[in-house]
């Protein structure tokens, strides 16, 4: 298992300073070359990103809109197909540092106590993602860590009554998109899609396997949550590392259990080095899986049972 590196090895002491809310980096408001990359809809909400991010350039795909500037050729594969087309289209002009984001502020994925994708970006530590290459958005464990699929027992093609999971569909679809590697036992990755990635990293794939895993998603016949779910488990490790036929190293370098301890992750990632984490999997206050997968309207100042709600954190605005 992949547990990262302890903070002391992410940054050196000439790329950061300290402050009340952890490790700052000046990266985050410097003139460098970094970009969002969104997959929306036409109702959803993405004024904050310029609101609060001015400096970063911003790739918003309205998936259900073809007359959008940016947009797919089908909606199909959740966030994938938008992820994808972007870097194809962009593949000879990538921005140094790219963030493939979800639209809107408020969602339950967001590892924040609130679901703020707001305090979340804020705190990103640049450094560390020029250092590794990939970055996942997401510390906590819960879902997708310590092992989500193991493609070699999970009950392949079995049918349930809404048709096959991703755990289902797992090992057929790596066998089509990664033909050459062997399959990994287990894989683990926490939820949902939501990661940064450095131009060189992405440009150790020639545009061809990105060309290729979108010819893969636009012909499945897997349905959009499931076709989706599979390269969601599949943007973290490759399975193509050419000079060892036998490395289990899916697509960004990471390997196929790529879970980071949650104290060292939160403070790599995010700058926060202060947390009390008794566990591996988590640390306190910092996120609870959600009762429903929708917030309530009027979050974070309304609550679950409709009534008002404090913010655990206050963001400063």
């Amino acid at each position: 298992m992949d547990r990262g590196i302890g903070p002391d090895r992410a940054l050196g002491a000439s790329q950061r300073k300290r402050t009340s809310r952890g490790i700052y980096s000046a990266w985050s408001r410097a003139s460098v070359d970094k970009a969002f990359v969104l997959a929306s809809r036409k109702d959803d909400d993405v004024a904050w990103l310029t609101d609060y991010f001015p400096e970063w350039k911003k790739y918003q795909y309205v998936v259900d809109d073809p007359n959008a500037s940016l947009t797919v050729s089908r909606n199909k594969g959740r966030e994938s197909m938008a992820y994808l087309t972007f870097i194809i289209d962009n593949y000879e002009k990538l921005p140094s540092y790219v963030l493939f984001i979800h639209p809107t502020r408020y969602q339950w994925h967001n590892d924040d106590p609130d679901y703020d994708g707001l305090p979340m970006l804020r705190s990103f530590q640049l450094p560390y993602l020029k250092q590794e290459g990939y970055v996942n958005l997401r510390c906590v464990w819960v879902l997708g860590c310590p092992g989500e699929i193991r493609p070699l027992t999970d009950a392949e093609g079995h049918r349930h009554d809404d048709g096959p999971t991703a755990r289902d569909a797992y090992l057929k679809a790596f066998r089509e998109l990664f033909p050459d590697r062997p399959v990994p036992e287990v894989v683990g990755v926490s939820c949902c899609a939501q990661f940064a990635v450095t131009r060189e990293k992405i440009l150790e794939r020639p545009k061809s396997d990105y060309e290729f895993y979108r010819g893969w998603l636009l012909n499945t016949d897997l349905d959009d949550s499931v076709s989706g779910r599979v390269l969601e488990y599949s943007w973290h490790s490759k399975h193509w590392e050419l000079a060892d036929p036998l490395a289990l190293h899916v697509i960004f370098g990471k390997n196929p259990v790529h879970c980071p301890e949650a104290r060292s992750c939160y403070c790599n990632v995010f700058g926060l080095c202060h947390l009390k984490c008794d566990k591996p999997d988590s640390c306190e206050r910092r996120y609870i899986l959600p009762p429903y997968s929708v917030l309530p309207s009027g979050w974070p100042t309304i609550g679950w049972n409709g009534g008002p709600r404090n913010r655990v954190i206050e963001v400063e605005l």
